[in-house]
């Protein structure tokens, strides 16, 4: 105590740039808000019970830039941005999966990198970064480091991020800007609302045949997921001839749930029927 008085505790803090940040993360646990869009969701029934870190006005977090490296996507870069964004068209499925995170308002605020610490099996971002080979950024006063997009991801809320860590960017490399994508959502109505099931595809073709393909699948499993054995199976393969290769084997590492919104079996036909549809949109485009 100090004069009689306890000791001031901060609750709320909002740096003016990255490395005053990082001198907050080091020096206990925050809840970063950014763009606020889970965060003010979550705190109605549950009131926050650690101080908050609000990094929205780290502008050097925020945009889209083009290197010889890849694209680099600032952790702050809004879904808006996205969309907005001149970018490949294999880029597609992801500004396509941009447009269904909330309304306009929400796309207005919500963050790249918010939607992947949310971490929910039903984050719609997180299947078509897959498809594009993404890696995340953090950093922290320890230093900075890349992880997989895959391997950040750990399960249902929960991220390979440290208490001293922040997401600086996402970041996808050259080779994935080749090629044609597309993404499917299914969900109990048309817009606002959460996953049932979505797919993501991303395909590269050399005189008519596939020689490069991702397709990823989320809320079917505790993380989305790629599909290997389908990528592999369809090197080779003609767009018209697509629609034969897809099989019900192909589906196995999705472990779907029984809920509200759907049963298991309903989700792992509704991603069957999704993937081939997604392949079809994304090989129609060649033609």
């Amino acid at each position: 105590m100090v004069g009689g008085r306890e000791p001031q505790v901060t609750l709320f803090a909002r740096p003016a740039n990255l490395t005053h940040a990082l001198d907050h993360l080091a020096s206990g646990r925050w809840c970063i808000l950014a763009g606020g869009t889970d965060i003010y969701p979550a705190s109605v029934a549950r009131p926050l019970n650690q101080p908050v870190l609000d990094i929205s006005g780290l502008r050097e977090l925020r945009g889209i830039e083009h290197s010889d490296d890849g694209w680099r996507l600032g952790a702050l870069t809004r879904w808006s941005d996205v969309v907005d964004c001149d970018l490949p068209a294999a880029f597609d499925g992801l500004k396509l999966a941009a447009r269904e995170i909330g309304g306009v308002q929400i796309q207005n605020v919500g963050t790249v990198a918010g939607n992947l610490c949310n971490a929910s099996p039903a984050a719609d971002g997180i299947p078509p970064l897959m498809t594009l080979d993404a890696s995340v950024e953090v950093a922290s006063k320890r230093g900075r480091r890349v992880v997989p997009l895959a391997a950040f991801i750990l399960g249902n809320r929960k991220t390979a991020i440290a208490d001293d860590e922040l997401v600086t960017a996402v970041l996808v490399p050259s080779h994935a800007g080749n090629g044609r994508s597309h993404f499917e959502k299914l969900g109990a109505r048309r817009y606002l609302v959460i996953s049932i099931t979505m797919v993501a595809v991303r395909l590269v073709l050399e005189a008519r045949r596939i020689v490069e393909a991702r397709v990823a699948v989320g809320a079917c499993s505790e993380t989305a997921i790629r599909l290997s054995v389908l990528e592999r199976d369809l090197i080779g393969a003609r767009p018209e001839a697509l629609a034969s290769i897809v099989v019900e084997e192909h589906l196995a590492p999705l472990s779907p749930i029984d809920d509200i919104r759907a049963s298991a079996t309903y989700r792992r036909d509704a991603a069957f029927v999704l993937i081939g549809r997604s392949l079809r949109s994304a090989a129609g485009c060649f033609q």
